[in-house]
């Protein structure tokens, strides 16, 4: 039986709708979409949905082939993302994404809340390069990943209440990896993500990441970012056991894989500027492995 039959989606513009999103997870999500295959079929279409949610808005805001300036960018968002959140309002929509989205919002009551939050974060990712404090990253932050956890969660089955905050600690420390790995990415964009306070703690300040010369102070304050990941993670692991056992070897392969990049970092000595830190295909697909086998005998 095929995903979309297996959770139950029968309709053909519907599963259109989700056939898109998967494509879209597919090519741009390798490690989500890695992840996402761990669960069992009758997930995963709606995981899917939130992913292509998410993408689309963010290829809008990112996309650097792009000839749109920032106000034509922060144009297209303002009426995609409007006509999405009024959709979510009324309960249906005729977007290629959207109707996908919508369907999964409404079959698990998840808070229309989230998505005006992630919405709200990519609007910042026009206007603001360089927070001055965590407090400050924070509010992005909330919007562009720890909402994304707190989304999964319906779908992945919560045992208890406490895995929703788990969540959001466990997303927030995804986003933060992806930070200290793209710090010479995210300066093609004219963003800094690390908060100015904390890397003049160390000495650093933009202009010397602007340099893109690997120095001691710069090291030091990747080390601290790195340590704050390390903590999130291990803060959010017993929320794992928290959901259902069925999702549970998606979300450690996925938490692995997505903090393991800090690790990756400390591989190549902190020389994020002229190499990118990234996880093996040999080892993505032993996690996988191994946490397909946990699933297996989860199941039997």
């Amino acid at each position: 039986m095929d995903e979309l039959t297996a959770a139950g989606i029968i309709d053909p513009d519907l599963r259109a709708s989700y056939a898109e999103c998967k494509r879209l997870n597919a090519l741009h999500g390798k490690t989500y979409f890695l992840a996402t295959l761990l669960l069992p079929k009758a997930k995963r279409p709606f995981v899917h949905a939130l992913y292509g949610f998410a993408r689309y808005a963010d290829e809008i805001v990112d996309d650097l082939a792009s000839q749109l300036s920032v106000q034509e960018k922060a144009k297209e968002l303002n009426t995609w993302g409007s006509k999405v959140l009024s959709d979510l309002k009324i309960g249906n929509s005729q977007d290629a994404v959207g109707r996908a989205l919508i369907d999964t919002v409404n079959r698990f009551d998840i808070p229309h809340e989230y998505f005006e939050a992630f919405l709200h974060s990519m609007e910042m990712d026009l206007t603001v390069q360089e927070y001055e404090t965590y407090e400050d990253l924070m509010e992005y932050v909330y919007g562009s990943a720890a909402v994304i956890g707190l989304q999964m969660v319906p779908i992945l089955g919560p045992l208890h209440a406490d895995a929703y905050e788990s969540a959001k600690t466990l997303g927030i420390a995804f986003q933060l990896a992806n930070f200290i790995r793209d710090v010479g990415e995210d300066l093609d964009r004219s963003r800094v993500y690390l908060p100015k306070k904390e890397l003049e703690q160390f000495g650093v300040d933009r202009k010397m990441l602007e340099a893109r010369i690997l120095t001691p102070e710069i090291v030091e304050a990747l080390k601290f970012q790195i340590a704050r990941v390390k903590r999130l993670q291990e803060q959010a692991a017993p929320g794992i056991q928290l959901l259902e056992p069925s999702s549970r070897p998606c979300i450690q392969a996925a938490s692995t894989l997505y903090c393991g990049i800090v690790e990756e970092v400390e591989k190549i000595n902190y020389d994020i500027f002229n190499k990118r830190a990234k996880t093996s295909t040999g080892r993505r697909l032993r996690v996988a492995s191994a946490a397909y086998l946990k699933r297996l005998a989860l199941s039997n």
